[in-house]
């Protein structure tokens, strides 16, 4: 094998990704572009291929576009397997793939003899069903041919909680002794208290006077923000002020937004649409609290830990990875089930002041201290370069 595989020495490094953060906002996106960043920071070379990747100069890494993301996804994937081989100059010492829909078409042609590491990031064809009715065939055609034959190609395995190693466990058949957990990071010179309550409210025109939730949430159906205006209908009546933001586009927003002012919370929500990037430091240090109300399928929760970083402490339900987060900091703000009267009750013990809620100074250094990307990217590169 080229290159020099000692994990102090520099390494060359290929990764294979879905679009750009920020142009792609996503957590799988934001992940990889973190994680790629922090392995050039170490000095490796790192090339990340994509589809609608931009032509950027002067990046610390190599953006390789392999496809456009408008594209029939035919021709997308005819693309990406034509591309992919034109570009190969070098062997690297390890191989990072993160999306099985686009590793697919290059399996046969990756470089022989470099191990291969699967970020599992979710169960791409079970989220798709959940999202989409009526699917059962296409949603097969995922699980068994893309998912599982990407699946077998692979020497190791990434999951960001025991909860994602346990579903790609049983889903998959991945033998335990292939898989690594490891939490995603939090970017702590981004995401930090570095601002009162009152100025970020003010930078971003928040009333200052309400107590405000805040959630950054893709809109689809797993995420729960449905539940979520619930109970905030349910706590309404005691707690008439609550103000509610809602960071995030998706194709049921439109759903949400009828629901709200069936709900007569007119006054008591606001759908934010996109926000940018670097108004989510902002948000989140303007907010009381942050509430994660998913439903299922939550591999990690990427705002919790960049809520807790900003100093706001966070409610979540008790789905996927976001209770090993809370669980061994502040297991009080994990709500007993994912019904709408449960995410109310929490809510209101917090609100009224029932609830131990942590000070700022201990969310960030909560954050800092076990989810820093620095040593969660040295974490990830010993298991690429093993």
């Amino acid at each position: 094998m080229e290159g020099n595989t000692d994990n102090f020495a520099s390494a060359s490094i290929l990764t294979l990704g879905m679009g750009w953060f920020p142009k792609t906002p996503g957590g799988l996106e934001r992940y990889i572009y973190e994680l790629t960043h922090q392995l050039s920071a170490n000095q490796d070379n790192v090339e990340l291929c994509g589809v609608g990747l931009p032509n950027i100069e002067n990046l610390p890494i190599k953006l390789t576009n392999l496809a456009e993301p408008d594209s029939p996804i035919w021709q997308r994937l005819w693309s990406i397997r034509k591309n992919f081989r034109q570009t190969r100059i070098r062997k690297p010492d390890a191989i990072n793939l993160h999306f099985a829909l686009y590793s697919f078409p290059i399996l046969d042609i990756l470089p022989k003899g470099v191990p291969i590491t699967f970020n599992f990031h979710g169960p791409w064809a079970s989220e798709s069903q959940q999202e989409v009715e009526n699917q059962r065939m296409k949603v097969l055609l995922k699980r068994w041919l893309i998912e599982q034959s990407t699946y077998k190609h692979c020497d190791r395995f990434i999951v960001l909680s025991k909860a994602f190693g346990n579903l790609l466990h049983q889903q998959y058949q991945i033998p335990w002794s292939k898989i690594h957990v490891i939490p995603g990071g939090v970017d702590i010179q981004r995401f930090q208290a570095n601002l009162s309550r009152q100025d970020a409210r003010s930078k971003l025109n928040w009333p200052d006077n309400r107590p405000i939730l805040f959630t950054s949430r893709r809109l689809v159906h797993r995420v729960g923000v449905d539940k979520l205006l619930e109970a905030i209908a349910t706590i309404k009546p005691r707690i008439p002020d609550v103000w509610l933001a809602i960071a995030g586009r998706g194709h049921i927003q439109a759903a949400l937004q009828q629901q709200a002012t069936e709900l007569g919370l007119e006054d008591n929500v606001k759908f934010l649409g996109f926000l940018p990037d670097e108004d989510l430091p902002l948000a989140y240090q303007a907010a009381d609290l942050t509430i994660m109300p998913s439903q299922s399928f939550e591999g990690f929760g990427l705002a919790v830990v960049e809520s807790l970083a900003c100093g706001t402490p966070v409610i979540c339900t008790p789905v996927g990875g976001m209770p090993e987060i809370l669980s061994s900091f502040s297991p009080d703000l994990i709500t007993t089930s994912t019904a709408a009267s449960a995410i109310a009750e929490k809510l209101e013990q917090a609100l009224l002041q029932k609830l131990l809620i942590p000070s700022r100074e201990s969310c960030h250094q909560y954050a800092a201290t076990h989810f820093n990307w620095q040593k969660i990217a040295q974490q990830v590169r010993e298991v690429l370069l093993a």
